[in-house]
C-alpha cells in the first residue's frame, strides 16, 4: 500500500513537471514569432522544443511508472522511446544554450574553446568508467542510456543554459534593462541546480551511480529527486514566462513611443498645414486688397476724368449730332466700366469690412444678393458684436459670401438665414437654406466639394470647427466657430 502511495504521488510530481516544461515550451513558441522577442528565433525556438518534448517525455515516464505500478504489459519499444524523448530534449537544449551563447558572450568563441576542453575530459571519464564496468558481463542498456544521456547530455546541456543565461543577464544589465537581467539571473540558477540533479541517476555499477543515485538521494532526503526537478522547473519556466512579459513590456512602451511620435510629427504636420494656409489666405486677402487699391487709386480715378472729360466734349458737340451720338455711346460705355470696375474692387476686397468691421460687410454683401439674385436672406446677429481680429473678419466674411455663392448655384432656395452669435470666448456663423440638398456624405469628385473644403480650411486655419448638415430634400447648414 505504501509502495502504491509512493506511485501516486510521484505520478503527480512526474505529471506537475511535465506540464511546466510543457507551458514553458509553449510560451517560447509563441514568443519566437514576435518581432521583438526575448531573443532571436534561432535561440527560441531550440529552447520551445526542449520544453515540448521533454514535457511530453515526463509525461510518458509517468505512464510508464503508472503501467509497472499495475502490471500493464508494454512493448519492448518502450523503454526506447522514452530514451529518444530524452536525448532528444536535451539535445534542443544543448542547441539553445550554444546559439544564446555566440549572442550574449563578449568572446564566445574562446568560452566554447575552453568548454570544449572541459567537456572532452569529461566525456572520457564517464565513458571511461562505463567501459571498465560493463566490459564483461551483460549491460542494462536502457539503465546504462539513461545515466549516460543524463551524464554526457542533460547536466552539460543544462550548465551550458545556465552560463548562456548568466551572460544574457550582464548583457541586459549593460543594456541598463534590470527586469530582464534579474529574470535572465534566476533563470540562470534554476538551470545550474538542474544540472547537478542529473547526476542523480537509476542505480548503476559503473561510478559514480554506484554511490550518487536517485537511491541514495531518497535515502538521505526522504523524497525524491523529482521533487527538486519540478521546483528547478518551475523557477525556469516563471522567470523564462517573467522575462517575457518584460520584454511584452518593453514592445507597449516602444509602441506607445513610437504611436505618440507618429501623432506629434502629425499634429505638426497639421499644425504647419494650418500655418500655411493662414499665410496663404492672408497673402492672398493683401493682394486683393493692393489690386483693389490700385483699381480704385488710378483706373477708376482714370475712368472717371474720362467720364468728364466726355460729358464737356459732348456740351462742346451739341450743334453736330453724329459727333454727339458717338459721344453719348463712349459716355454709356465708360458709366459701365465704372460700375463693373466698382463691383470688381468690392469683390475683391469690400471696403466696408476694412473700415466699418465684418457686420455692416455683411448687411452690404446680403443687401447686394438681394437685389441681383432675387434671394431672401435674413442676417440676425446675437451676443454683443464689437470688432474682431481682421483675418477672423475675413474669414467670416469670405465663407458667408461663398456659403451664399452655392445656395444661389446648387440650392435651388428661395430663402436663406445667417446667424451671427458673439460670446466672450468665440464666435460662431450659421447659413442655411431651405433647398433642395445633398449627400453630404457622398463621394465629391474634383472641382465638385472644392467650395467647401475651402471654407474647411480657412476656419481650421484660425483653430477653428466647421460641420456641414445636408441631406437631399432637407436643406443644408454649415456651421462655424472660431475661438477668439
Amino acid at each position: 500500500m505504501q509502495t502504491i502511495d509512493f506511485v501516486q504521488w510521484l505520478f503527480l510530481i512526474f505529471f506537475i513537471y511535465g506540464l511546466t516544461f510543457f507551458a514553458m515550451g509553449m510560451a517560447m513558441a509563441l514568443e519566437s514569432g514576435r518581432r521583438l522577442a526575448l531573443a532571436d528565433s534561432r535561440v527560441l525556438r531550440p529552447l520551445a522544443a526542449f520544453g515540448l518534448i521533454h514535457g511530453t517525455h515526463e509525461w510518458f515516464e509517468s505512464y510508464l511508472l503508472q503501467a509497472q505500478a499495475i502490471g500493464t504489459p508494454l512493448i519492448a519499444l518502450t523503454p526506447w522511446i522514452r530514451l529518444f524523448l530524452l536525448f532528444t530534449s536535451f539535445t534542443c537544449l544543448f542547441f539553445f544554450a550554444y546559439n544564446l551563447l555566440l549572442l550574449a558572450s563578449s568572446h564566445p568563441i574562446q568560452r566554447l574553446r575552453q568548454l570544449v576542453g572541459v567537456l572532452a575530459l569529461y566525456i572520457f571519464l564517464f565513458l571511461g568508467s562505463a567501459f571498465l564496468t560493463y566490459r564483461t558481463g551483460t549491460v542494462p542498456w536502457t539503465d546504462l542510456l539513461d545515466g549516460l544521456g543524463r551524464y554526457l547530455l542533460a547536466a552539460p546541456a543544462s550548465l551550458l543554459a545556465a552560463l548562456a543565461l548568466r551572460a544574457r543577464g550582464r548583457q541586459s544589465h549593460a543594456e541598463d534593462r534590470p527586469a530582464l537581467e534579474k529574470h535572465f539571473r534566476l533563470a540562470a540558477l534554476g538551470f545550474g541546480i538542474y544540472s547537478l540533479t542529473q547526476f542523480f541517476v537509476h542505480p548503476l555499477a559503473m561510478f559514480p551511480a554506484s554511490f550518487i543515485n536517485e537511491g541514495s538521494f531518497i535515502a538521505v532526503t526522504g523524497f525524491p529527486i523529482q521533487i527538486v526537478r519540478t521546483l528547478m522547473a518551475l523557477v525556469i519556466t516563471y522567470s523564462l514566462l517573467r522575462a517575457t512579459n518584460a520584454v511584452e513590456e518593453e514592445r507597449n512602451l516602444q509602441l506607445f513611443a513610437v504611436q505618440q511620435a507618429r501623432l506629434q510629427a502629425l499634429q505638426q504636420r497639421d499644425e504647419l498645414r494650418r500655418d500655411l494656409l493662414r499665410h496663404t489666405v492672408q497673402a492672398q486677402e493683401d493682394e486683393r486688397a493692393r489690386v483693389a487699391r490700385e483699381l480704385h487709386d488710378e483706373t477708376a480715378q482714370i475712368l472717371s476724368a474720362a467720364t468728364l472729360h466726355l460729358a464737356a466734349l459732348r456740351v462742346s458737340l451739341k450743334r453736330k449730332p453724329d459727333a454727339l451720338a458717338i459721344v453719348e455711346q463712349l459716355q454709356g460705355l465708360t458709366r459701365q466700366m465704372s460700375h463693373s470696375l466698382y463691383r470688381l474692387v468690392h469683390d475683391l476686397r469690400p471696403a466696408h469690412l476694412d473700415d466699418l468691421g465684418l457686420i455692416p460687410a455683411m448687411n452690404y454683401l446680403l443687401a447686394e444678393m438681394r437685389s441681383t439674385k432675387e434671394l431672401e436672406i435674413d442676417l440676425k446677429v446675437e451676443g454683443v458684436p464689437h470688432r474682431l481680429d481682421l483675418s477672423i473678419e475675413t474669414i467670416l466674411f469670405r465663407v458667408t459670401q461663398e456659403a451664399i455663392s452655392n445656395i444661389i448655384r446648387h440650392a435651388n432656395a428661395r430663402r436663406a438665414r445667417v446667424q451671427l452669435f458673439f460670446a466672450a470666448d468665440h464666435v460662431h456663423l450659421t447659413v442655411a437654406d431651405e433647398g433642395q440638398g445633398f449627400d453630404a456624405q457622398g463621394p465629391f469628385h474634383a472641382p465638385r466639394g472644392w467650395g467647401l473644403e475651402g471654407m474647411r480650411e480657412r476656419v481650421e486655419s484660425a483653430g477653428g470647427t466647421f460641420i456641414l448638415k445636408s441631406a437631399i430634400g432637407q436643406g443644408t447648414q454649415l456651421d462655424a466657430t472660431i475661438p477668439l
